[in-house]
């Protein structure tokens, strides 16, 4: 009987030289919340070798519904530091390298040097952030760097993963945010931008039980919503990364590692 290893199941689809592949490679992520803690845990899983975490919160309890680095018991610990033990769980071979700081626009191109300083090569990126500017930042700097990005777009009040969509920016429709993200690309001249988002009409924001009527607070997330998007984000990286499996769902650009 053949050694079972925690590449076992993968070698099968993914062969040999496209574990390899996952092994050498350094995934950087924007964001460690509810979509980039679950792809971060899937690449941890299929054995992605390097990881570079930037998020500047910690774990809350309103984060629990959501977030695979939520518990009890992390409750207040850095969401980078709870993410990066979570990977050597999984893998203790990987290398992770974390920066507890919050992205700006302003200061995005300096960190992303620092951090490119810091891992040495860096062959994909994921944006799981929240803030706009930033979004437009990261991918005017993957438009004239030519480095591989994909941006998750929302996931509020939304009920329908199967609505789910990644595509370029230019091809999304009903997703408030996307319509903001294509009008300003088209503005700031970014040609190219792959996203991951939803089709389904976002439902009303609603108040919160004992908020006052015209506070409109209500946007909420189910608790698979977040997951599902990460999980996909980290099949489409998977696949990229391998080159395995890409002829099944159409051609995908090249992975353009930051050197």
């Amino acid at each position: 009987m053949a050694e079972d290893t925690p590449a076992t199941k993968l070698i099968p689809v993914l062969g040999e030289d496209g574990v390899k592949r996952l092994e050498d490679s350094c995934v950087l992520v924007f964001g460690v919340g509810g979509v980039g803690s679950n792809c971060v845990e899937s690449l941890a899983r299929a054995r992605v070798g390097k990881f570079v975490l930037v998020d500047a919160d910690v774990v809350s309890l309103s984060n629990i519904n959501r977030q695979a680095i939520a518990f009890m018991s992390t409750q207040g610990r850095p969401k980078v530091e709870v993410m990066a033990e979570m990977i050597h769980d999984i893998n203790p071979d990987a290398e992770v390298i974390c920066r507890q700081v919050r992205v700006t626009a302003e200061g995005a191109a300096d960190l992303l040097d620092e951090l490119l300083e810091a891992a040495g090569r860096i062959d994909h990126v994921v944006d799981a952030v929240d803030t706009i500017s930033v979004k437009l930042e990261l991918a005017a700097l993957a438009e004239g760097r030519g480095f591989a990005l994909i941006s998750s777009m929302g996931g509020a009040n939304k009920l329908h993963p199967e609505c789910l969509r990644i595509t370029d920016i230019s091809k999304t429709m009903n997703c408030r945010l996307s319509r903001v993200m294509r009008k300003e690309c088209r503005r700031r001249g970014i040609r190219r931008l792959t996203v991951l988002y939803s089709c389904e009409h976002a439902r009303p924001a609603t108040g919160l039980p004992g908020r006052d009527r015209s506070e409109r607070s209500g946007m909420g997330t189910v608790s698979y919503m977040p997951p599902i998007m990460g999980q996909m984000i980290a099949g489409y990286l998977i696949r990229k990364l391998t080159g395995v499996g890409v002829e099944a769902v159409g051609p995908v650009p090249p992975v353009g590692a930051i050197r």
